[in-house]
């Protein structure tokens, strides 16, 4: 006979898969370029240090400038790997790993772009405030990254699309 699961193991699964929905969340909110769902990853006074050579400030302040990089690219991903996540309460920090493929617009007056290849980690600290877990303070690391010029001017499958058009959207609403 099993001992049954209590209350409180119960509550930190939760915690830990509300924290990982809203990681994720943040990485579509960036890729469909919904803005709303990217500032909802921060409480209003959440912090974002990606480093002196990147950005730090607020995390909204860091949505907006990441908006202006966003928009100069023609297309970009991220996705998410290896989260831990301790909980304690209404209180959580975690780790998670990214990875983000960007494609410039064509430079120069030529067709080619290049394609950024970055790798790094997300430390972030949670609370959990009126019932929703969000960031107080991410610090971002870069762990690698490289840029490759590129000639072919074909930067993706026409059917990715930055914003709500994207097939994606309308089966989340």
């Amino acid at each position: 006979m099993t001992d049954p699961i209590s209350a409180d193991v119960l509550e930190t699964m939760a915690a830990k898969q509300a924290i990982t929905e809203v990681i994720y969340g943040y990485c579509r909110a960036l890729d469909r370029m919904d803005k709303p769902a990217a500032y909802a990853v921060w409480h209003p006074d959440g912090t974002a240090d990606y480093g002196e050579d990147i950005f730090q400030g607020t995390g909204h302040e860091f949505v907006d400038w990441v908006w202006t990089a966003h928009a100069g690219m023609s297309t970009h991903s991220h996705q998410i790997t290896n989260v831990l996540i301790q909980v304690d309460e209404d209180r959580a920090v975690s780790e998670a790993y990214v990875t983000v493929a960007l494609r410039t617009l064509p430079f120069g007056d030529g067709p080619d772009t290049a394609d950024i290849f970055t790798r790094g980690r997300y430390v972030d600290q949670w609370s959990r405030r009126d019932g929703k877990w969000a960031i107080d303070h991410r610090n971002y690391i870069t762990d690698h990254s490289v840029t490759v010029p590129n000639a072919n001017p074909d930067p993706h499958d026409p059917r990715s699309i930055r914003g709500p058009e994207d097939p994606s959207v309308a089966l989340f609403d």
